[in-house]
């Protein structure tokens, strides 16, 4: 199946000289969730920006359901929703007439029922006729989400969005996208709440000053890159990690109360079974024992982390 979004060689450098985009290469799949992973500044919205439209890349070809976004902007862009993290929106309209009028800036002919829909699949219905001013922030995001959908793009981009807004906020939203993706809409999100990502995506591109450092389908991501950590409760406290314990490389945690050994549970031998023979030998007793498993942002941190270490080597 051919992608709905295919990035090629784009990359932004700005006029100042600034990279913000090193070489990308991206393709989209029809109808799933795609999260965008990265610190501040990593260059999640200025690509973003660039598959909307809004900033010219330096280099590369950009194709949204078959359209050249560079050359077919109108049709390209049609195809495409965008809620950005700033709220831009005129505060004095009503949630009603917001709606309206970004469809028909898309050229869409009016659709109330449309409209009315998207209202309600978004607990805004009630308010539909109150000015945007009035409204509390989560519900102004719940607006910027809204106006995103009028025209009925293809591919949502949701830009950090539930950024600055409540727990329960965040759960209707997380709800809200399940619905989209069951109609058959793909949907790109960036966040910084990895657990988003965890919870939603079916894939996921960790970008990191400018450079996508992977794509890979979260479930193989979180198999191929996750670890576990086997906590044991000591008897009695440890000073020091002892003599004879070197090759397991455990951690003292919780002020010597507690051994973490950290392994590959994919690994043919874990090591489990031979450090328990080793702690028994050397008389250290546990009262309990507890494994679990990495989570996405463990993941996340160890591949940022992984690439800063290797460019301060190569500083040096």
């Amino acid at each position: 199946m051919q992608p709905i979004l295919s990035v090629s060689g784009v990359s932004k450098t700005y006029a100042s000289g600034h990279r913000a985009l090193e070489t990308i290469d991206l393709d989209i799949r029809r109808g799933e969730i795609f999260a965008l992973l990265g610190p501040n500044g990593a260059g999640k919205t200025t690509l973003i920006s660039i598959i909307c439209g809004i900033v010219t890349p330096s280099s590369g070809t950009i194709l949204v359901d078959g359209h050249d976004a560079i050359h077919e902007p109108r049709a390209a862009r049609s195809k495409i929703g965008l809620v950005p993290q700033e709220i831009a929106v005129d505060m004095f309209s009503s949630v009603g007439s917001t709606l309206r009028f970004s469809r028909g800036l898309f050229g869409k002919a009016p659709d109330q029922a449309w409209c009315d829909q998207v209202l309600k699949d978004l607990s805004l219905w009630d308010k539909r006729k109150a000015k945007i001013m009035e409204l509390s922030g989560g519900m102004k995001r719940r607006v910027m989400i809204a106006k995103a959908l009028s025209h009925q793009p293809d591919i949502l981009f949701l830009d950090e969005p539930t950024a600055g807004v409540d727990v329960s906020l965040r759960r209707d939203m997380w709800k809200m996208i399940g619905k989209l993706r069951e109609r058959g809409t793909t949907i790109i999100l960036t966040t910084h709440y990895i657990e988003e990502a965890e919870e939603m995506a079916d894939r996921v591109g960790v970008i990191d000053k400018g450079r996508l450092l992977l794509v890979e389908d979260k479930t193989a991501l979180m198999k191929k890159l996750g670890k576990r950590e086997l906590d044991l409760s000591l008897v009695d406290p440890l000073a020091a990690i002892p003599d004879g314990l070197e090759e397991w490389h455990l951690s003292l945690e919780d002020e010597g109360h507690r051994l973490r050994y950290t392994f590959d549970a994919q690994a043919e031998r874990t090591g489990i079974p031979s450090l328990l023979r080793k702690l028994n030998e050397l008389g250290i007793g546990f009262k309990d024992l507890d494994t679990s498993k990495s989570s996405l942002e463990d993941i996340f941190v160890e591949l940022v982390g992984r690439r800063e270490s290797s460019n301060e080597g190569v500083a040096a």
